[in-house]
Order: structure tokens, then sequence, then C-alpha cells
């Protein structure tokens, strides 16, 4: 865990509002193709819908997560999903409130 990579990646808003969504899935997108979204993840494509912004956008601040260790990535077939790395996140609140 770099703190400096988690500290860049949560300073955008529209970062934050993946990592809310992620937290609950079936709240905030609905299945693709019959995916469990829990287990899987969310297909990168909704995250794009949601946020309406371009896919290479998205793609950019989902690579900022997946940097600073927030999300993990499945691939299957053509498509790629997304969910939070529940693990790194319990390892982050533990720093904060340890360190800071």
């Amino acid at each position: 865990m770099e703190p400096i990579e988690i500290f860049k990646a949560l300073s955008n808003e529209s970062r934050l509002q993946i990592l809310h969504w992620l937290k609950e899935p079936d709240r905030h997108f609905t299945p693709h193709e019959g995916v469990d979204m829990n287990t899987t993840g969310v297909c990168v494509s909704q995250i794009t819908d949601k946020l309406k912004m371009t896919q290479s956008t998205a793609s950019q601040y989902l690579a900022i997560l997946l940097r600073a260790g927030l999300i993990k990535t499945e691939r299957k077939g053509k498509f790629t999903y997304y969910k939070r790395d529940e693990e790194a996140i319990q390892k982050m609140t533990d720093f904060f409130s340890k360190e800071i």
C-alpha cells in the first residue's frame, strides 16, 4: 500500500463515486449478462455509462484506482469487470487510524 497513490486516487470526485458505487453494485448497476456483480464485479461499460464520460476517461480513472490498489479486475471474454479490493481498503483504514 502506497499512501500517496491512495490519496491521489481519492482526490477526484468521480473516482470516489466509483468506489461508492462498487461498494453496493446491486444497488447502483443492472447485472451485465447474468454476472454476479458482488463476485465478479461491474463491467467497465456500465461504469462508463453511469459516469456519463468517454470510455477513455473512465478507463483512466479505473487505472488510477487499480494502481492505488483500491480495486481489482477480472477479465471474462471481451469484458473487463471491476470490484473493490476490500482487503486493501481495510488496510488503508487501519493505516489511517494508526498513522494519521
